[in-house]
């Protein structure tokens, strides 16, 4: 409970503005930030746009909203985002320091406890990953033993938090579950993880109260939508209903139906058949046929059929647009293609094609990084360096994402990186579909502009 006793002083200005305030319907978000990576803060609610403010001189913003909805929003600094939530007649501050975004946030004001709190269980999740990784091997009843324990003490803070602040039943409500769903998610991964960790051939029989708490789930919790806890668990519950179901009606010899065609159409079902919440449906079909097409990399009449069977369920339009330019991404990065012709930038801030960053007699291998994924960038440019080595015919390209172009030149500078190999993308969305980029590891082999590897990982294909 360390975090709750900290506090910021409360500017001068943010008090003015927050104590002329005339109505309790009004919320006022403000706030520091140290060492930006941005001039702007953007606030969404759920996945819909709210307002921005620029960083003043100070590095401080501020938000005045008049007659919001009380529920979670986020913020958005780009590249990080976190969690808020705003009740009518809040006047919340926010410090924190972009080097450690998560760990330095704290609240203080009005509204303050909850979103202490849920940052302090976000925390204690992430820094709990390890030590549950470790249950994975456990039999069931010894690794619901240690699950549930974390998660009581957890409970016990919540209750500490409620008596002495006396929350709203949202917050309550919206505390909890970012303490529950975080627990189902590892009860779901269970019977998988500890498959992999012990060598089993087949899952291990659980007993009949392991997944006792999904009887007490919500599938229709509009207000938990965009809780990542809460969607997260969707995704681990669907999928592993699915091999459950696939098991019990397709199976041969006890083994559910490898197909992933087969798979994805049982989720689909699922999901059809348990979630009447418009939103939540459209979301999760959408991550279904995501995650088909990202795995598949293959454009075939099946996988047509497909999208046209999630088209038929989604009543989202632009995830429908998304699908399509994800599909018409993975045919063009077929082999014997030719490079998307894709513009980024130069340290100078001159544009250049990744067509004409491929079109040499040597190899080029397309590699991407972000600055809030500061390990993984540290690691993939000591791997860089030793398959330069290795591969001294073969060039290497890098592209930047979700980083602005000051804090770029910055990095670049300060790890010494080679101008003439290092690229900012400005536009993620338009990259990421063009060279379906699903996970930082992944690259993009060309040579001559003609794709040779459109699906390669910078691990494992070379």
């Amino acid at each position: 409970m360390v975090r709750f006793l900290l506090g910021i002083t409360l500017f001068s200005t943010f008090v003015s503005c927050s104590d002329s305030s005339e109505s309790r319907s009004s919320v006022f978000f403000g706030g520091e930030i140290v060492t930006p990576t941005s001039d702007y803060v953007v606030l969404y609610h759920n996945d819909s746009y709210v307002d921005s403010v620029k960083l003043d001189d100070q590095n401080r913003f501020s938000f005045q909203l008049n007659n919001i909805e009380d529920g979670l929003y986020h913020f958005d600094h780009t590249p990080e985002l976190q969690y808020v939530y705003l009740t009518q007649g809040d006047s919340l501050l926010a410090r924190l320091n972009t080097v450690e975004f998560d760990e330095s946030l704290v609240y203080s004001g009005k509204g303050s406890e909850i979103n202490n709190f849920l940052i302090e269980i976000f925390l204690k999740n992430e820094n709990e990953e390890d030590l549950v990784n470790s249950y994975y091997e456990l039999d069931p009843e010894a690794f619901s033993k240690k699950i549930d324990s974390l998660h009581s003490a957890k409970i016990d803070l919540l209750k500490e938090l409620d008596i002495d602040n006396q929350l709203t039943p949202m917050a309550l409500s919206m505390a909890q579950a970012s303490i529950d769903y975080n627990t189902y998610i590892h009860k779901e991964k269970y019977p998988f993880y500890h498959k992999k960790e012990t060598g089993e051939e087949t899952i291990h029989e659980l007993g009949e109260n392991f997944y006792g708490y999904r009887k007490d789930i919500d599938f229709n919790n509009k207000e938990l939508t965009y809780f990542r806890p809460y969607f997260d668990f969707m995704k681990w519950h669907f999928g592993n209903m699915s091999y459950v179901t696939c098991l019990e009606n397709c199976s041969t010899n006890k083994k559910p139906v490898s197909d992933r065609l087969h798979f994805n159409k049982h989720k689909l079902a699922l999901v059809d058949s348990l979630v009447k919440q418009t939103e939540l449906r459209d979301i999760l079909f959408r991550n279904v046929a995501m995650d088909y097409l990202l795995r598949e990399h293959r454009p075939s009449e099946e996988a047509t059929v497909f999208i046209e069977k999630f088209k038929s369920l989604s009543t989202n339009q632009e995830h429908q647009e998304e699908i399509d330019l994800l599909y018409n991404g993975i045919k063009n990065l077929q082999p014997n293609t030719t490079v998307p012709n894709i513009v980024v930038r130069n340290f100078d801030d001159k544009e250049i094609s990744l067509k004409d960053l491929a079109n040499n007699k040597k190899n080029t291998v397309f590699y991407f990084w972000t600055a809030d994924q500061k390990r993984h960038f540290r690691n993939v440019n000591n791997h860089i360096v030793s398959l330069e080595k290795k591969y001294p015919h073969y060039n290497f390209v890098g592209i930047n994402l979700r980083t602005n172009f000051a804090q770029w030149k910055q990095m670049m500078d300060e790890y010494k990186l080679d101008k003439d190999k290092q690229f900012f993308g400005e536009n993620f969305k338009e990259l990421q579909m063009a060279m379906i980029i699903d996970g930082l590891n992944k690259c993009v082999i060309a040579k001559d502009t003609v794709v040779v590897d459109g699906f390669a990982n910078l691990y494992t294909s070379l």
